[in-house]
């Protein structure tokens, strides 16, 4: 069963409305005519970030982040109640790879800031 991005804002709207400690910024991948999305901008302490986008079979996606400190971070898409990760860091300050889409589902990179501090966050993506 795929999941539509709309129901993985909902669910983590609802989380944020759980109480002050999840904070979540949702953000949906628009592609450039080039085919690129970029996103720079501080994740505040206590927060957590997911920019997601339904992605096509056909087109792996290229991408890289970079972080000024040490971020929790992966890449995730719902297959009902089933979570998969095609891949997973804890403490990365940068990573980078090639996501090749092994089914269409809207898959999502997301990040969380453990710290008491806003931590600059710039990703890329190119398909």
């Amino acid at each position: 069963m795929k999941r539509p991005l709309s129901l993985t804002v909902g669910l983590a709207f609802g989380l944020a409305l759980l109480g002050t400690q999840v904070r979540a910024e949702l953000i949906e991948i628009q592609w450039n005519e080039a085919g690129r999305f970029e996103h720079a901008k501080p994740l505040a302490p206590g927060k957590f970030v997911e920019i997601c986008g339904k992605l096509d079979k056909t087109r792996p996606v290229s991408w890289q982040f970079g972080a000024e400190r040490p971020l929790n971070f992966n890449i995730h898409f719902h297959e009902g109640e089933k979570v998969t990760y095609p891949a997973k860091v804890e403490g990365a300050t940068a990573a980078s790879g090639l996501l090749k889409i092994v089914s269409e589902h809207d898959y999502c990179w997301m990040w969380s800031n453990k710290s008491d501090q806003a931590i600059e966050l710039k990703l890329s993506l190119s398909r």
